[in-house]
């Protein structure tokens, strides 16, 4: 099987199976856990914070900060289908109690900070929520996966200061955006006010994200990671494997996904060139996302069926895509998965796609 349906796939290396056999532990909620301290340690120095702290997953990141950062009532301002808006079984909602304004984002994942300006509510007028937060997310998965840079995070995160507010990046594939843009990872966290990453996704951990920030801030999310059921006990089985990952040089998954990038630009170049594919540019590839659509799609999601049996087809061959928004497929490239896996995919698509048209054509025909 080729699983290209999410990075949240991955198998540990042997190396993570080892370190997180032979790991030393403790209470992590009694702040015992040797293993999970250091983990949270490494994280919050190498993205340049004070503190750090070991959560179940990104959406546990993203609901303890904005648990930290707001308070009932208050509300958000995010870009519109983004994940803490429309991805977490709107927790923000219904556990911290916070709306969310949702505005527009831009093909290359961003928002057009006037328009973060303008979306600040007039907190003199009892009507309106107060916006407490703003929200990046960094790289931006509906926008194929574009990554945010360190000039345009500063940016909003001025604005956001002038205002009085925090910025906080859900940076879920935030070292998939360092290796991208060819910076430090900490260059893109330098103007946040708290930052959330995934080690279960690029990363290739089996479970995990880490959220960093202020130490005043980081106790406040611990509490906040207490009350929705986060406190864990022996965690650090599980911190030993961000360790392993976040290691610099050929030992750790930091640089390793270079070959990720290199791997999706290979696959949307291949697809792009065969017939039926539609609405993919090669070239807006930065990081391991391939959105596409297929020929006859429409814009809200029509051609459904023809979806449907494009990823059937290639299911039959062991490879496994996804329907993502809009009536498009997603495939994302990962640990485990290499160049030859990538020319097997080329092969499985071009054999479904072919057997498709002909049921195409006849479809078209019936209809004239």
């Amino acid at each position: 099987m080729i699983d290209l349906r999410s990075d949240t796939v991955t198998q540990p290396s042997q190396e993570m199976r080892r370190a997180m056999a032979a790991a030393d532990v403790g209470d992590d909620v009694f702040g015992e856990d040797p293993t999970v301290n250091a983990l949270e340690q490494r994280a919050a120095t190498l993205l340049g914070k004070d503190a750090g702290l070991f959560v179940v997953s990104g959406t546990m990141g993203n609901l303890v900060s904005m648990l930290a950062h707001l308070g009932r009532g208050y509300e958000l301002i995010a870009g519109a289908g983004t994940h803490v808006v429309d991805g977490e079984a709107g927790g923000h909602a219904v556990v911290v109690g916070a709306s969310a304004r949702a505005i527009p984002v831009g093909p290359d994942g961003t928002i057009d900070p006037a328009a973060i300006d303008r979306a600040f509510r007039d907190p003199s007028d009892v009507h309106e929520p107060v916006t407490g937060l703003v929200v990046l997310e960094n790289t931006h998965n509906l926008t194929m996966g574009q990554p945010l840079t360190p000039s345009y995070t500063a940016e909003v995160a001025a604005i956001a200061h002038l205002r009085g507010v925090p910025l906080h990046v859900d940076g879920a594939r935030l070292f998939n955006a360092a290796v991208a843009l060819g910076v430090p990872a900490r260059d893109l966290c330098d103007p946040a006010d708290s930052v959330t990453f995934c080690l279960s996704k690029s990363l290739a951990c089996p479970v995990g994200s880490v959220v960093v920030g202020t130490r005043e801030f980081i106790a406040t999310a611990r509490r906040a990671r207490k009350l929705v059921g986060g406190g864990m006990r022996q965690a650090g089985i599980l911190a030993a494997a961000g360790l392993v990952a976040l290691q610099p040089g050929p030992g750790g998954m930091i640089a390793r996904l270079a070959d990720d990038h290199a791997n999706a630009r290979r696959l949307a170049q291949g697809l792009a060139g065969l017939p039926g594919v539609i609405e993919l540019e090669p070239h807006r590839v930065r990081t391991n996302f391939v959105i596409f659509g297929l020929a006859g799609r429409e814009s809200r999601g029509a051609s459904v069926t023809s979806r449907a049996a494009f990823l059937a087809g290639l299911a039959t061959r062991g490879i496994q895509m996804i329907e993502y928004p809009n009536g498009l497929v997603r495939a994302v490239t990962h640990y485990g998965v290499s160049e030859a896996d990538i020319d097997t995919v080329l092969t499985a698509a071009r054999e479904v796609l072919s057997e498709l048209r002909p049921r195409s054509a006849m479809s078209a025909a019936a209809t004239s």
